[in-house]
């Protein structure tokens, strides 16, 4: 993903900036969707492995990357809370 458009995105709910999902949360994250426990947070059922993504700092919501485009719609992200085990990589927040 282009850095300068990294730079301007955030989440559109909490504002927080964004950073990419890295291998292993995105690893983690579809191991829980092929089990078929994550839904978004607006309630619907994620069926589909997530190729690519964006996390927020804190690392409380996931949002999908489709061809390139960042899927910034408030209902479409991914809660991590409702993932069992999931560990954010440390050290990679920036300003919280």
């Amino acid at each position: 993903m282009d850095k300068r458009l990294l730079d301007i995105l955030c989440c559109p709910v909490s504002k927080r900036p964004l950073r990419p999902l890295s291998a292993k949360e995105r690893d983690q994250l579809n191991d829980a969707i092929r089990a078929g426990s994550v839904d978004t947070v607006a309630g619907e059922k994620v069926a589909d492995p997530v190729s690519e993504g964006l996390i927020t700092t804190d690392g409380q919501v996931v949002y999908r990357v489709e061809d390139g485009i960042p899927v910034m719609l408030p209902e479409a992200g991914i809660g991590t809370l409702q993932l069992a085990g999931f560990t954010q990589e440390s050290g990679r927040a920036q300003n919280p």
